[in-house]
């Protein structure tokens, strides 16, 4: 796996085009060309400026090369209305050559937030034996969906317990390591980190996510250990170079520590654009962005969701756009031409565990895209698919293929109104979507 650094989320805009130079000059002179885009099977770990095993993995099993012929995009509005199937597209606006690119394609795929509270532990402790914690099972009936995509992103809502301290949960959480190695399991590639909980067990919890994260073989953007770390790698997948960002619309009151502005990533829409633009700059194909944002509870996206999506798409550096936070399922379509998924529910919680709550906290989905680049090196992204989930609670908190199970000739009767009520209220929302 190739990561490029491109800037960092740097408080000060001095600072961040400062170290955005010296990366990309390091980066020049790892690659040994003149126009930091020749095609290469070097890697440059973000963090450490070093080489790297190019068989690293960041999205598992992709390919090592670079391909910068497509190094600055512009997104266009799709004709038709959402629902139609039809696809975005950007172009390329410079390229190096006139030799054609062979056409790639992968597909990527999405869910909301990974929320382990209590109960979960105690669940998966019994899954183990008592010997640890597995958290596997709760996962299993959604892995071949995960794993089948090219790209899989989590959202890891909650902090990893630090080496030695005690889990715990709402409102300061520090969850167990072993739910990771579960979604490594499951097929999940990386995970967006930046959440209002972010700092719920402060540097330490910070750390220890991205190491364990690490060990699992699977990446994330959101959070950083130093500056160097903060700047967003661009990776590749098949042969396309994807930069996925992660922003937070706050940390639940808690400082980021004085002096260490990069530790994780506030919604600010002009940082986004830049940061966006400056991951272009350097070779991504495609821009991902994931946003913790929206108020709790509520299917509608608010008005600071819409005037964001709105601020961030306008100017064609973004491809996608991926939300979480609200616990419910919000919203997909397009704005400006791009995809907004605002909000993909819970795709493991305990919710509803209070009357604020609703039983549509137990609704989620995986949410599929298609990204095709043809021989001029235009970027496709499909319309998404939608795989409604349901946690089942007093099963297990299984998460389950809702339309897998509803087709099953075993299920017994009150299952199959559970279900068949979570999918109403999923397509209610997405229904647009849901393809199978």
């Amino acid at each position: 796996m190739v990561h490029i650094p491109s800037r960092g989320p740097c408080e000060n805009e001095d600072v961040g085009s400062t170290l955005n130079r010296v990366v990309a000059a390091g980066l020049c002179a790892a690659l040994a060309t003149t126009a930091c885009g020749s095609a290469s099977t070097s890697s440059v770990e973000a963090g450490t400026g070093a080489p790297t095993d190019p068989a690293s993995p960041d999205a598992r099993g992709s390919a090592t090369t670079i391909d910068a012929t497509t190094t600055a995009a512009t997104a266009t509005d799709s004709t038709g209305a959402p629902g139609s199937g039809d696809s975005i597209a950007s172009t390329p606006e410079t390229t190096t050559t006139d030799v054609p690119l062979e056409p790639r394609s992968m597909t990527m795929a999405f869910t909301g937030d990974v929320l382990p509270h209590s109960p979960l532990w105690r669940g998966a402790a019994e899954n183990a034996g008592g010997n640890g914690y597995d958290f596997f099972p709760m996962f299993a009936p959604i892995a071949p969906t995960v794993s089948a995509a090219d790209l899989a992103v989590c959202h890891l809502e909650t902090p990893i317990v630090p080496v030695g301290e005690e889990l715990s949960t709402d409102p300061l959480y520090g969850v167990p390591p072993e739910v990771v190695s579960a979604m490594a399991r499951a097929g999940y590639d990386r995970c967006s980190t930046a959440s209002n909980h972010v700092l719920d067990r402060r540097v330490a919890g910070i750390d220890r996510t991205i190491e364990v994260l690490a060990e699992n073989g699977m990446g994330q953007s959101g959070m950083a250990r130093n500056e160097l770390e903060a700047v967003p790698a661009v990776f590749d997948v098949n042969g396309i170079s994807i930069s996925h960002l992660s922003y937070t619309y706050g940390t639940n009151g808690l400082p980021i520590p004085a002096g260490e502005p990069w530790r994780t990533n506030l919604i600010e829409p002009a940082r986004i654009i830049q940061d966006a633009q400056s991951a272009r700059d350097l070779g991504a194909d495609v821009v991902v962005v994931s946003m913790h944002w929206g108020t709790e509870g509520v299917t509608a996206p608010d008005d600071q969701q819409v005037a964001i999506a709105d601020a961030i798409t306008a100017g064609g550096a973004i491809d996608l756009v991926v939300g979480h936070h609200a616990h419910v399922l919000q919203p997909i379509e397009q704005v400006n031409g791009v995809w907004v998924a605002y909000g993909l529910g819970n795709v493991l919680s305990n919710h509803p565990a209070a009357s604020q709550w609703p039983p549509e906290t137990q609704d989620a989905a995986v949410v599929e895209f298609d990204v095709d680049i043809d021989s001029a090196g235009v970027v496709t992204i499909s319309a998404p698919r939608v795989v409604p989930t349901w946690v089942d609670k007093p099963n297990g908190w299984v998460i389950r293929d809702v339309l897998a199970d509803l087709a099953s000739d075993t299920l017994d009767e009150s299952r199959r109104q559970l279900l068949q009520a979570s999918l109403d209220r999923t397509s209610s929302v997405l229904g647009d979507y849901v393809t199978r």
